[in-house]
């Protein structure tokens, strides 16, 4: 494809997505606001969590269904937070990765994390045990490059995971754009996911994820979820969605993803779906 006609294809997605955002930012602005501070305050003892697929069109009818039962987190006066994130693995074998497409547990990732609208950086540690507990820990570095170039949190990363940062290195970047809901009794939060692209390090192969949106439901399991029977209403179903690992797999096509084929099937058809009336 000649240079001018790529030109005009990345402008025409920029617009594309601009015009996303301002939209779904439209649609989170009929919430009531909760503020960061606020969302630091709920603390979700008996927390179950699922993940959930859909497309952008239910996406909008979701966010209008969900008036009056919701707020939305506001940050600087935003309901939309872009977020960056590189995932670290080591070169040669994916440990990580492999981890995860044997479906080994326990198994871990290591991540470096910007919020971009505030310019905050973390390397963070995911861990998941044998009872698919999930646990996050993490320190603030001053930047990606910092701990690339510089080996910032390079002691925190060993304790944490038994690895030193000259055995690992960036592998999957994403960005992603992100709106989080929490319900009127602060029993459950939702973060969802729009606009997510991914960039390999190791191939250089860029991706998208057109007309996906990821949504995660964190929840009290002892109380009612108002946002449940929204869902079962706009057939929007649980389905498992690592960001690292289908990035990894849509970019690298040297690698082994037989436990992800039906999952990329899968959302190859969600990305097809109309809205449901």
């Amino acid at each position: 494809m000649p240079r001018e006609a790529l030109a005009c294809t990345h402008m025409n997605n920029t617009t594309l997505m601009n015009d996303l955002t301002e939209s779904i930012e439209r649609l989170a602005r009929e919430l009531p606001p909760i503020t960061l501070k606020e969302m630091s305050a709920i603390r979700l003892m008996n927390r179950t969590d699922q993940k959930y697929l859909t497309n952008v069109d239910t996406l909008k009818q979701l966010l209008t269904l969900v008036r009056g039962s919701y707020y939305a987190q506001e940050i600087d006066g935003q309901r939309v937070s872009p977020y960056a994130t590189t995932y670290f693995d080591t070169p040669q074998t994916h440990a990580m990765f492999r981890q995860h497409e044997t479906g080994r547990k326990p198994r871990q990732k290591v991540r470096v994390r910007t919020y971009v609208n505030s310019n905050l950086t973390f390397l963070e540690i995911k861990k998941k045990d044998n009872h698919g507990t999930t646990r996050k820990t993490r320190i603030q570095v001053s930047s990606l490059d910092d701990v690339v170039r510089k080996g910032a949190g390079t002691d925190f990363l060993h304790e944490q995971t038994g690895l030193w940062l000259s055995e690992i290195c960036p592998t999957v970047g994403n960005q992603f754009s992100r709106i989080t809901l929490v319900n009127f009794d602060k029993t459950e939060r939702l973060t969802i996911d729009f606009d997510i692209r991914f960039y390999n390090y190791l191939t250089d192969e860029h991706s998208t994820m057109d007309n996906i949106v990821v949504i995660e439901l964190k929840r009290d399991g002892r109380c009612p979820s108002p946002i449940l029977p929204l869902l079962r209403r706009l057939r929007i179903k649980p389905a498992g969605f690592s960001k690292y690992c289908i990035g990894a797999s849509v970019t690298d096509h040297g690698l082994r993803i037989n436990r992800f084929k039906k999952r990329l099937i899968k959302i190859r058809k969600i990305q097809q779906v109309h809205v449901v009336s």
